[in-house]
């Protein structure tokens, strides 16, 4: 998304659109987290995310079992149209 802006959002490095933010993605020791700021959107993927860790606002993920290139572009696509609303 070309329009997105890098930036920070709770506390995380995240992509912002339109001064809101579109999605954050944060390391961990054991993981790597997608935070899409939104339960709805994450509840819209998430029967196509068998085997991930999920919770109401993140999606955990290893680089050994990265997400899906079409379900990380659900995950932006969701979350702008929620910002354009």
């Amino acid at each position: 998304m070309p329009e997105a802006e890098q930036g920070m959002s709770y506390g995380m490095p995240a992509l912002k659109f339109e001064g809101k933010p579109l999605v954050g993605v944060v390391r961990a020791g054991k993981h790597l987290s997608v935070f899409p700021f939104s339960p709805a959107v994450i509840d819209a993927v998430a029967g196509r995310l068998e085997g991930y860790s999920l919770s109401k606002g993140t999606i955990r993920f290893t680089a050994a079992h990265p997400l899906p290139n079409d379900v990380l572009e659900d995950i932006v696509r969701l979350r702008r149209a929620e910002i354009l609303k």
